[in-house]
């Protein structure tokens, strides 16, 4: 698999997808600073791993989900190879049938296309369909890892600045989950 050198605070080369492009005006326009590695299609954790190495810190698993009537959206941020179990996450946030969510409110909600779900892509939910949920292993972390709406490319971002400024910006809070590990 590809994986491109560390670049700091650098687009991709060509002419960026729209989702893509928006991203990245976003993290310009708050002032976020950035480490970026262009690869093929990272699109499940295995791939995952070969941009971790580069990144310098695991890619971060995000989830999209929902409840069983299609209704309450969550993506959740958590360790890469920390097992999820719908179970455990459904008593913590009162949400009982969770699922992955239809590939369609993917797109609708966050314009992300499936392996390319990111935090990033809360700047697209206007109406805050998504509750944003961080296993607690991810949120203390100095740095969170995700796609910027596109798994071609993948972000290295201060935590501090995901929480301070991305999350006020797209007005979204966030809740801490713990999941457990086997």
């Amino acid at each position: 698999m590809y994986v491109s050198a560390l670049f700091h605070n650098t687009r991709p080369d060509g002419e960026p997808l729209p989702q893509e492009a928006a991203a990245f005006d976003l993290l310009e326009r708050l002032h976020i600073d950035y480490d970026r590695v262009s690869s093929d299609a990272a699109d499940n954790m295995e791939k995952c791993d070969a941009v971790s190495a580069v990144l310098g810190m695991p890619v971060c698993k995000n989830l999209f989900l929902c409840n069983r009537q299609k209704t309450q959206f969550y993506l959740l941020c958590m360790p890469p190879h920390k097992p999820f179990h719908t179970k455990d996450l459904s008593k913590q946030i009162g949400s009982a049938r969770l699922s992955f969510a239809p590939e369609d409110m993917l797109w609708e909600l966050l314009h992300c296309t499936p392996g390319s779900a990111t935090i990033l892509g809360l700047a697209n939910d206007t109406e805050n369909r998504v509750r944003l949920l961080i296993d607690k292993q991810t949120y203390d972390a100095e740095y969170l890892s995700c796609h910027p709406c596109i798994c071609t490319s993948t972000l290295k971002i201060r935590m501090e600045d995901v929480l301070k400024k991305l999350l006020p910006d797209c007005r979204h809070d966030v809740t801490v989950v713990e999941l457990p590990d086997e």
